[in-house]
């Protein structure tokens, strides 16, 4: 698919609903897979595995997730017709991290290098083996997501060589209507939202946030809002 066609593609599908999105993404690629990590992304899980039962979905094993996470990983892999693949840091990279700046370096150094290490690495890895891949980003998670569309040719991750097709089929929505699909169609969640946690990421890395603070506040809550991106989606904040 050329840029072009994403372009004409994005085009069509601007305003849709997540499940035309999905269907449009479906029908198009076989080698596709949906990132699941949150509230969103399993939203998209359950929507996509009516579409396409036994659909891949990824997630990430940062090594450093909180004890909820993994119930919730499991809980997700038992609930839904899925082909869910855990994936891991690279081992070597992670002891020379650990042992040259300790476990904690984040706070000091800025949580790049371990983000990309435990996650951008993964991912990047895997992203190798498909042609499109799906995820949740909303427009109202971050500043530097105030633009992400529907679709998009993948801006961190594709190359000229090989082309990576970026589907966002829940843009366009807000945290409450996440919330309300949650509800509606009882798809479970992470059990850290019932103790405050909204943006829930590294067990070191995320803190509950207080009432009227915007979710992305209890990510990386000692840098500034503009660098709250793990890398996995570093394109977006050029485009804002």
């Amino acid at each position: 698919m050329t840029h072009t066609d994403i372009d004409t593609l994005q085009a069509e599908l601007a305003g849709c609903s997540p499940r035309a999105v999905l269907e449009a993404a479906l029908g198009r690629f076989q080698r596709i897979a949906v990132s699941f990590s949150g509230a969103e992304d399993v939203v998209l899980v359950e929507m996509a595995s009516r579409l396409r039962p036994g659909i891949e979905v990824f997630t990430l094993d940062t090594g450093r997730l909180h004890t909820e996470t993994y119930r919730f990983i499991e809980e997700v892999r038992e609930r839904f017709p899925i082909s869910l693949e855990v994936l891991s840091p690279d081992a070597a990279e992670l002891e020379a991290m650990v042992r040259g700046k300790g476990l904690f370096s984040f706070y000091r150094d800025g949580h790049q290098e371990c983000c990309g290490i435990r996650k951008v690495g993964p991912l990047r890895r895997k992203l190798a083996t498909l042609d499109a891949w799906i995820t949740g980003q909303r427009r109202d998670q971050n500043p530097t997501r105030q633009a992400v569309p529907e679709v998009e040719a993948d801006p961190a991750f594709a190359s000229e060589s090989r082309p990576l097709v970026k589907f966002n089929p829940l843009a366009g929505w807000t945290s409450a209507q996440v919330w309300d699909y949650i509800a509606a169609c009882e798809i479970p969640f992470n059990a850290l939202h019932l103790k405050g946690y909204v943006s829930i990421g590294c067990e070191p890395c995320t803190r509950p946030i207080r009432p009227g603070q915007h979710e992305r506040e209890g990510r990386w809550w000692w840098e500034d809002a503009l660098k709250k991106e793990c890398g996995l989606h570093i394109g977006d904040a050029s485009k804002a």
